[in-house]
């Protein structure tokens, strides 16, 4: 599963201590590993700081993303390990901030993806309440929205014979809850927050063109070429939209 990761955009606009502080900006978005230095730094003199356990990270899972999903790599591997130690870190230190459950939700689902299918399942409960816990304790939360609506639609992908293993050896019934129409409402959710996020664009369009709506992902990939690359990924999403409009330059809506 690719789950959304926005990571240290959302380092903008939040108070912090001088150390993290210096990060805190457009350039941490562009160079996470710059901005982890700073974050550690901070740990060094604060080793039980919930905003920095939260912004490590994140950092972290930006520096791991960068190798892809679909590639063997031990180091991307314990980077999501650690990501995870930090996030829960955080939730632990601050419960009532929704920082640190996107964290978490966030860092489940990326270590997730070095996991075979059975504990990918046994995850995805964490990764769906955390993400909810977020959006209750902050409901204009962009990125909790976009973590949402990817396991909606990622729940949806799965195999009859999948979903039939979960709900009968894992007690997996949260899968009942999933539908498209939640894929479709919380990913545009995210959009509607935050609508220069290449990644919600690029994730939105993806979900469209799994419903066949392919003049709404049209729009949506246009969008995508046009918006400012910031994300440290942003070039990469904008090549897999340039992709995904060529495969459906000339496929018509379902109905």
């Amino acid at each position: 599963m690719r789950f959304a990761v926005l990571s240290t955009a959302f380092l903008l606009g939040i108070v912090a201590p001088p150390l993290v502080a210096q990060a805190a900006g457009p350039e941490a978005v562009r160079d996470p590993a710059a901005a982890l230095i700073h974050y550690r730094n901070a740990l060094a003199a604060d080793s039980l700081s919930y905003e920095t356990d939260w912004r490590s990270a994140l950092a972290i899972i930006d520096i791991g993303k960068q190798t892809p999903d679909d590639q063997k790599s031990d180091t991307r591997d314990s980077l999501y390990a650690l990501a995870e130690t930090y996030a829960r870190r955080a939730v632990k230190a601050n419960p009532n901030d929704a920082q640190g459950h996107f964290a978490l939700a966030n860092a489940v689902g990326r270590a997730s993806l070095t996991k075979g299918k059975k504990e990918r399942v046994r995850r995805a409960a964490e990764i769906r309440s955390e993400a909810l816990r977020a959006i209750e304790l902050n409901p204009q939360h962009d990125g909790a929205y976009h973590i949402l609506g990817r396991w909606n639609a990622e729940v949806m992908r799965l195999s009859g014979v999948t979903k039939f293993f979960a709900k009968s050896f894992l007690g997996a019934d949260m899968f009942d809850e999933a539908s498209w129409e939640g894929a479709v409402a919380n990913m545009e959710k995210a959009v509607e927050l935050n609508p220069t996020r290449v990644y919600h664009r690029l994730d939105l369009a993806e979900i469209y063109i799994d419903r066949k709506r392919y003049a709404d992902a049209r729009i949506q990939l246009h969008k995508v070429e046009r918006l400012p690359a910031v994300d440290v990924l942003d070039p990469t999403y904008k090549q897999d939209g340039a992709r995904m409009l060529k495969e459906i330059a000339d496929k018509k809506d379902a109905g």
